[in-house]
């Protein structure tokens, strides 16, 4: 009862912050990526990351962002979701100083938080597939950030199920992280400042 209650306070509090239409979404001067793995097994293409790389190319390219933090997981050599966020905009035309890189969005609070107190940014855009946005989105109200989601294309619930279930139990966690536990980031550090475009 407490995981559903938590899933429908989030549905309901985030339900009209999600835009799909990139003519309808409001501009922001910053878009918040969230990490996710360029690669699965065997090597293939992650089409979560794929289609939120699509979507933040075309919030820029119509204008509706000047900037972009890529947050995401750095913790080896080998797994370095930022960079590969930022090869991956910049391949189809973003230009590099447009992108910030977070190394240590962790986790989705992780990412929420860092963008407020190390990149000064508490006005933005969220992009994410929509049921990530709405936990992201529901953090970033826990700490006063004004924020929206533009959701990526999403993959067909046989496709994505394993992602759904685990959701369902990490909105749960969201809320224990935010109301009883008080969790942190895992790292903070020196503010970066977002240059102006």
């Amino acid at each position: 009862m407490i995981i559903l209650a938590s899933n429908l306070w989030i549905e309901y509090q985030t339900k009209d912050r999600l835009y799909s239409d990139v003519n309808a979404i409001p501009a922001k001067r910053v878009a918040l990526v969230l990490g996710t793995s360029k690669r699965l097994r065997y090597r293939r293409i992650n089409r979560y990351f794929k289609y939120r790389i699509d979507a933040v190319v075309k919030l820029y390219k119509a204008g509706k962002i000047k900037h972009i933090i890529a947050s995401g997981d750095n913790r080896t050599i080998y797994h370095n979701e930022p960079v590969d966020m930022q090869k991956s905009l910049m391949a189809q035309g973003i230009p590099k100083e447009a992108i910030s890189l977070d190394y240590a969005g962790f986790r989705t609070l992780d990412s929420v938080v860092r963008c407020k107190e190390i990149f000064s940014q508490d006005n933005i855009i969220i992009v994410s597939q929509a049921f990530h946005n709405k936990r992201a989105i529901f953090i970033s109200d826990y700490y006063g950030i004004k924020a929206i989601g533009f959701n990526a294309r999403d993959l067909s619930f046989s496709a994505g199920k394993k992602v759904v279930l685990r959701e369902y139990f990490a909105r749960f966690k969201a809320v224990l992280d935010l109301y009883i536990l008080k969790t942190k980031p895992k790292f903070l550090g020196e503010k970066v400042e977002i240059p102006d475009h």
